[in-house]
């Protein structure tokens, strides 16, 4: 009735559909991880852009004006004058201390003999 080769023939066509079957549903399953991370990604950028705009909207130089009227004597805020403007020149320079490290002594594994006094349980020397 079936020789040896037939059983082996549609064995091998089997596997071979349940392979095909198993790639393809793999496929749709990284498609649908695709499209869900792309959505995640639109939906970040149309926050990032709402949060652009509140920012502009909460920095507009007339509504800041405004707080600085109402608020002025809490936080007592003043005008700048141009002489508190200065440019880097004008700035003082900050003197570099260097510490001499040449005397001193360095630690580590130079003070032992070269070898490491932690013992891990690693190599055995």
């Amino acid at each position: 009735m079936f020789r040896t080769s037939d059983i082996v023939l549609i064995a091998v066509m089997v596997s071979a559909a349940a392979l095909t079957y198993k790639t393809k549903r793999e496929a749709e399953e990284q498609l649908a991880a695709v499209h869900k991370i792309q959505a995640q990604i639109r939906y970040e950028e149309d926050t990032i852009d709402l949060l652009k705009a509140d920012w502009s909207l909460l920095t507009q130089p007339s509504r800041l004006q405004k707080l600085t009227e109402i608020y002025k004597s809490q936080l007592g805020l003043e005008p700048v004058n141009a002489r508190q403007i200065v440019g880097l020149d004008d700035l003082p320079a900050k003197p570099v201390n260097i510490e001499d490290l040449s005397s001193q002594r360095l630690g580590g594994m130079a003070d032992v003999g070269g070898k490491d006094p932690v013992v891990t349980g690693g190599i055995v020397q």
